[in-house]
């Protein structure tokens, strides 16, 4: 059986792909370490719990002697890399959280994987050169975009908040291991995830229960920042994808083709909600959005060209955010 690591699969997008994964690979044993810090919930996981091929680590992924551990007792053939701070507000009040986990963290992954599964640059292991390093991060390293364009691949490098500076930090580590050592690592870079499980933090959460519990829906500034939005069992399909058919030392942008503004996504969920469980007063859940004063260095807008990905491997999203937005608001209003 074939240990593959997953970090941070507690947290929104690891608890959708950590089930979706066990069940259509049963030949892989799948070991899940996470910090369970505020954004991972081990409840989001239950499903699991009765798979025979996955295990449950609570653990830092800065920890190297733990890192080292892992890979020594499992002999790991594969890791997917989740684990990340990813809320913009908090980076902007804590950086130093997000450098460490997200800059120290996957260097402290890729290394560990380096010298495990190769002999020195250039020089893998007999028997593991089939062991694969996917790194998951986001299209806010390339900065914002104005009314028009979209992200590829090939667009600079030009992140504004210390989160997208961090994960563009761990990107590059990626890419040195792969250039310098010679390590077999894919990276990916998605646009806004939506779906169950999201930790309330995030937009579309925030709205919903805000909503049902009739308390004020913020929207920075005049709600026009827009972004490409991706449904999170869309994701995990497409790093499936990335990690068994993508080629080494490649990038892939995965986006959904829906692009919204943040003003028109609080609608639509207050549409949704007036339909599905009106307010006892008869009022509109629209009546309840308040302005609020816009976040610091906040992008206007975010739109991923996902051609590659659909062209070479495939991938084609299964939902559109019509469909998509439904099932979510569905799952939170789940008693």
């Amino acid at each position: 059986m074939k240990n593959i690591l997953i970090t941070g699969g507690a947290g929104f997008i690891g608890s959708n792909f950590v089930p979706y994964f066990c069940k259509k690979y049963p030949e892989y044993r799948i070991i899940n370490l996470d910090k369970l810090t505020y954004a991972g919930n081990l409840n989001n996981l239950k499903e699991c719990e009765n798979y025979k091929n996955y295990v449950f680590v609570k653990g830092d992924i800065c920890d190297r002697d733990l890192i080292e551990k892992l890979f020594e007792e499992n002999d790991i053939r594969g890791v997917i890399h989740f684990a990340a701070e990813s809320h913009v507000d908090n980076s902007i009040k804590n950086p130093g959280a997000f450098i460490q986990t997200n800059v120290v963290g996957t260097f402290t992954l890729i290394d560990v994987a380096f010298r495990h599964w190769m002999n020195g640059p250039n020089q893998v292991k007999v028997g593991y050169e089939d062991c694969r390093f996917h790194h998951i991060s986001t299209d806010e390293v390339y900065g914002a975009l104005g009314a028009t364009g979209y992200f590829s691949e090939k667009t600079p490098y030009a992140p504004n908040s210390p989160y997208s500076a961090s994960k563009a930090s761990s990107d590059f580590i990626i890419r040195a291991y792969h250039h310098t050592f010679g390590m077999n690592v894919t990276t990916s870079n998605c646009s806004n995830n939506y779906g169950p499980k999201q930790h309330h933090e995030k937009l579309i959460p925030h709205i919903i229960q805000q909503a049902l519990a009739e308390k004020p829906l913020p929207v920075y500034g005049k709600g026009e920042n827009v972004r490409d939005w991706l449904y999170v069992l869309d994701h995990c399909k497409a790093i499936d994808l990335i990690f068994h058919k993508g080629i080494s030392g490649e990038t892939y942008n995965i986006g959904g083709h829906n692009e919204k503004s943040n003003i028109d996504i609080v609608k639509t969920i207050c549409a949704i909600l007036d339909e599905k469980k009106p307010r006892s007063s008869g009022a509109k859940y629209a009546d309840l959005i308040t302005f609020v004063q816009d976040r610091a260095g906040h992008d206007f807008r975010y739109a991923i060209d996902a051609t590659k990905l659909e062209t070479e491997l495939g991938w084609k999203a299964d939902e559109t955010f019509k469909t998509g937005i439904i099932k979510t608001v569905d799952w939170y209003l789940q008693p």
